[in-house]
């Protein structure tokens, strides 16, 4: 399993939808960011703030990281070649 190294922080855990189809969403926001190490297939996707991760039960989490995108962009690339 392959793995990359990122700085986390604040991040919005998604536990479903309700009737209306909305998400339902859980803000949380933290003091400090901590670096973690996230299994690669474990992500869904990246945008220029937010880092989409899956867990179990069909859960999903926006995570806010601390790396520049194009950085996050090429590691990424990179280790899925590996």
């Amino acid at each position: 399993m392959k793995f990359i190294e990122l700085t986390l922080k604040d991040h919005n855990i998604l536990h479903g939808f309700d009737s209306q189809n909305h998400e339902i969403i859980e803000e949380v926001k933290v003091n400090a960011a901590s670096k973690k190490l996230v299994a690669l297939d474990r992500i869904l996707s990246l945008s220029d703030k937010f880092i989409l991760i899956k867990y179990a039960y069909d859960r999903i989490v926006y995570w806010e990281y601390l790396e520049e995108y194009e950085e996050v962009k090429m590691k990424l690339d990179t280790l899925s070649k590996v």
